[in-house]
């Protein structure tokens, strides 16, 4: 019995040996950086979107766009990533196998152990016999109870979007255009919203809405084949930095908390359309657009989250933790509700972050960049923002209101890329500021 049961033990931990392989060390290549004439010595981890991701010795992860190598490192870097793709496909195909075998393998072994132990049953009715027949059924056990566990992970498969879908409510607004490849639907804009802006703000920091470049490589990407993440990540301590979805008229929209933390409705930092400007003056919602359902009509999404899921209004029908809901074809949306945290609780599909960021303050790559044109400004402690107009194209009056007195910013910018500040004081004393796109 002893011996059966040593027996046993063997064959258990080499199965699980041979499924299992160690890994190798990499020693640093020396790269060449043709942009700025440099050398950075480091592992090569991945290619994307034209983004070149390296390890140094002391592991911090750098990005660089392809075009800063040198020519033959970018071929290196192409050649490197076919042959990793290459490499993923045949693991993740030999790995799937090798399970496969070995459960198939552990399965009959448990079997027999309950076939051996019924066998000794009838011929000798003695104890021992009773844990071949216990060591069998746990082994049958563990084995369906893995294979359960490994067919419900396809449950997380959701149904690809129709692009012409989404597509349809994106180019409903002027301004807003959309295209594709086979893995983002790319949604570009000049970041200003076809409504009125900031007026209702009582918690502002001096920021006004200037146009932005959301277009070419810099326009915001939704994935086409979204997943469904094992481990959502809580928008509460997640994602306070970069927008979280793109509402359908190519303004972003970010977590409802601010960089600090807060409620930025719920402390006055928000307009009456849920939007306000960032530190590069850039136009942006913390809560979603649901006045854009006049557009897109009731029953269709506002918005798209960035890890490709719709976003709609409110719902009578449960909603998950998340605030989203599946449906009977396996696709999955989110809903918006009065309170916080608004929409978007956790973000439900797959997403990469951006190595650069560290939670709270971390965000979904790839994001696009905004440009700081003036220097980042203060709040305006007992301004509210009053009126907001346009005075013409690429020109806004902006009117605020301080200890009783109305304060008045005049700014418009050329196709130069200038732009002009005029500030109106209650006495009629103006200043002008003048600043340069870079």
């Amino acid at each position: 019995m002893k011996n059966t049961l040593l027996a046993i033990c063997f064959f258990l931990l080499n199965l699980h040996l041979f499924a299992h392989e160690g890994g190798h060390g990499t020693p640093l290549k020396q790269w060449e950086l043709a942009t700025t004439h440099q050398t950075v010595n480091a592992n090569f981890i991945k290619l994307e979107d034209n983004d070149v991701y390296l390890m140094d010795a002391h592991h911090p992860v750098q990005v660089y766009k392809l075009s800063d190598f040198s020519a033959a490192d970018q071929n290196y870097i192409k050649a490197k990533r076919a042959a990793i793709q290459s490499l993923n496909n045949h693991h993740t195909a030999s790995e799937s196998q090798e399970g496969s075998n070995s459960s198939w393998w552990l399965l009959m072994f448990g079997l027999l152990l309950l076939g051996v132990s019924v066998y000794k049953l009838r011929k000798e009715r003695k104890a021992m016999h009773f844990t071949y027949g216990i060591l069998g059924g746990c082994i049958v056990t563990f084995v369906s109870c893995k294979n359960t566990a490994t067919t419900g992970i396809s449950v997380l498969q959701v149904p690809s979007h129709a692009v012409s879908v989404m597509q349809s409510f994106f180019e409903k607004f002027d301004g807003v255009t959309t295209h594709a490849d086979s893995t983002y639907l790319y949604i570009s804009s000049n970041g200003l919203p076809n409504h009125d802006m900031m007026v209702g703000i009582s918690n502002w920091q001096q920021q006004v809405p200037i146009n932005q470049n959301y277009t070419g490589a810099n326009s915001w990407a939704i994935p086409i084949h979204p997943k469904m993440a094992e481990d959502p990540l809580s928008t509460k301590t997640n994602l306070l930095k970069g927008a979280i979805a793109v509402a359908v008229n190519g303004i972003p929209i970010f977590n409802p908390l601010n960089n600090r933390g807060e409620d930025a409705n719920a402390i006055g930092e928000l307009d009456e359309w849920g939007g306000h400007c960032g530190r590069a003056d850039d136009y942006h919602y913390h809560l979603p657009p649901l006045h854009l359902q006049d557009q897109v009509g009731e029953g269709n999404p506002v918005a798209y989250a960035v890890d490709g899921f719709p976003v709609y209004g409110e719902t009578t029908e449960p909603l998950d933790e998340y605030l989203g809901k599946t449906n009977p074809d396996g696709s999955y949306q989110y809903h918006s509700i009065e309170e916080y945290p608004y929409f978007i609780a956790g973000m439900r599909g797959e997403v990469q972050l951006d190595p650069k960021t560290k939670a709270p303050e971390n965000q979904v790559y790839p994001q696009p960049r905004t440009q700081e044109l003036r220097p980042a400004l203060r709040p305006l402690r007992g301004a509210e923002i009053i009126n907001f107009k346009s005075l013409g194209e690429n020109a806004y009056q902006l009117t605020y209101r301080s200890e009783g007195k109305d304060y008045i910013i005049n700014y418009s910018w050329d196709s130069t890329g200038t732009y002009t500040y005029q500030f109106i004081n209650p006495d009629g004393t103006t200043t002008l500021e003048t600043y340069k796109e870079k």
